[in-house]
């Protein structure tokens, strides 16, 4: 590949876009229940109730999960509304 080609501009246009990409992260807590955050992935994150259950459990099993991939920008209110529920989130 030459440097002008569009391929090429392209590929590196997508490896640039993903190394942007932030993580919302939601953190284990001995406070929520399962359906509290459940129920908060469904309505916030819009995952799917079979999604929001893994997340629930990977979060109780493992401490932590990642629970969507996004933008700063995208994913910062979903992080604040999450937070507004009494769930530890953050952006990484």
């Amino acid at each position: 590949m030459t440097k002008n080609n569009p391929q090429h501009q392209e590929v590196t246009d997508v490896l640039e876009a993903k190394i942007n990409e932030n993580g919302l992260i939601l953190y284990n807590d001995d406070v929520n229940t399962f359906d509290h955050v459940i129920n908060s992935l469904v309505s916030i994150c819009k995952h799917d109730p079979i999604q929001a259950e893994q997340c629930a459990w990977l979060v109780h099993l493992n401490g932590k999960c990642k629970v969507k991939n996004g933008y700063f920008e995208e994913l910062e209110p979903l992080c604040v509304a999450l937070l507004d529920r009494g769930i530890s989130a953050t952006i990484e």
